[in-house]
C-alpha cells in the first residue's frame, strides 16, 4: 500500500546512482509517494530493473561527463517537462593511504565522489531554477572525519559538503535549495563488500559479525537501512524542508557524538 505525499506527489526527482543501495531505496521512497522518478547512471540492468519496479526512467549516462549530463536533463526536460529535485547519490571508492594512491586512482576517486555531483548539478541548474527545486547531496561521515587509508574517499566527500555549501550560497536566491546527508555505515552492496573483505582479514566468521564489530561503539549499536538514510534524503527533497538550506544532516546512529578516549570506559 502506497502513500502519497502532498509534497512530493507528481514532482520529477533525479537519482544519480540509484540502481542499488541507498540510491535504490531513495528511488523506491518517492515513488510511493507519487514522484516520477528518473534513474542515471552508467550499469543499464540494474537501473532498468528499479525503473521497472518503480515506474521510473532509466537514463544511461555518466553524470561526470558534461556532455552526458546537459544530454540526460536535455532528455528529461523534454520527456518529462520539468526537474524539482536532484539527488547526488552516485559515489565510490578510494582506497589506500596518500602514498598507496597514485594519479589514477585519485582522479577515478574524484571523478566518481566529486565530479558527478558537481556536474549534474550544474546542467540542471536552469531547470531546478524554474522550479525552486532542490539538491541533496550525499556525501558520507567520511566527509567529517577521516577513516584509516581512505585518502581518496575522504577527500572527495570533504569536497561534496563545500559543493553544497557553494551551491546554496549562489543559488538560494533563486529559489534553490541544496544540502547534504552524511550517512555511516549503511547496509549497502558496496558496504557488504567491505565488510566481507573486512571478515576474511579478521577472521571473522561472517559478514554480521564485521557490522557488529565496526558500529560497536555507534549508540544505535547497528548499521543503517537504505531506507532509513532515503527517509533524510526525501525530507530534504520536499516541501517539508523548505527553510533548510547550506546544511549537513548526519545520519550515522550517533557515531559522531562518541569521544574516542572514553570508549574504553564503558561498561
Amino acid at each position: 500500500m502506497s502513500s502519497r505525499g502532498a509534497s512530493v506527489d507528481g514532482k520529477v526527482v533525479v537519482i544519480t546512482g540509484g540502481g542499488t543501495g541507498i540510491g535504490a531505496a531513495t528511488a523506491r521512497r518517492y515513488a510511493a509517494e507519487g514522484a516520477r522518478v528518473v534513474l542515471v547512471g552508467r550499469r543499464p540492468g540494474p537501473l532498468e530493473a528499479v525503473a521497472a519496479e518503480t515506474g521510473g526512467l532509466a537514463v544511461v549516462a555518466d553524470a561526470s561527463v558534461r556532455e552526458d549530463a546537459e544530454a540526460a536533463v536535455h532528455r528529461i526536460v523534454t520527456e518529462l517537462g520539468r526537474i524539482d529535485v536532484v539527488v547526488a547519490n552516485a559515489g565510490g571508492h578510494g582506497l589506500g593511504t596518500v602514498d598507496e594512491t597514485d594519479d589514477a586512482a585519485w582522479e577515478l576517486s574524484f571523478r566518481t565522489n566529486v565530479t558527478t555531483a558537481f556536474v549534474l548539478a550544474r546542467a540542471a541548474l536552469t531547470p531546478l531554477v524554474e522550479s525552486h527545486g532542490q539538491i541533496v547531496v550525499v556525501s558520507s561521515l567520511a566527509g567529517l572525519f577521516a577513516g584509516p587509508g581512505v585518502a581518496g574517499y575522504t577527500v572527495g566527500k570533504h569536497a561534496l559538503i563545500g559543493l553544497t555549501r557553494s551551491l546554496a550560497r549562489d543559488y538560494g536566491r533563486f529559489g534553490v535549495r541544496v544540502n547534504a546527508v552524511c550517512p555511516g555505515w549503511v547496509q549497502t552492496p558496496m558496504a557488504d563488500e567491505e565488510m566481507d573483505d573486512f571478515a576474511r582479514a579478521a577472521g571473522l566468521s561472517s559478514r554480521e559479525e564485521g557490522y557488529r564489530i565496526v558500529t560497536a561503539a555507534v549508540p544505535l549499536g547497528r548499521p543503517a537501512h537504505p531506507e532509513e538514510i532515503a527517509s533524510v534524503i526525501r525530507f530534504l527533497g520536499s516541501a517539508e524542508s523548505s527553510y533548510i538550506t547550506g546544511a549537513t544532516i548526519v545520519a550515522d546512529g550517533g557515531a559522531h557524538i562518541v569521544d574516542v578516549p572514553t570508549i574504553a570506559l564503558d561498561a
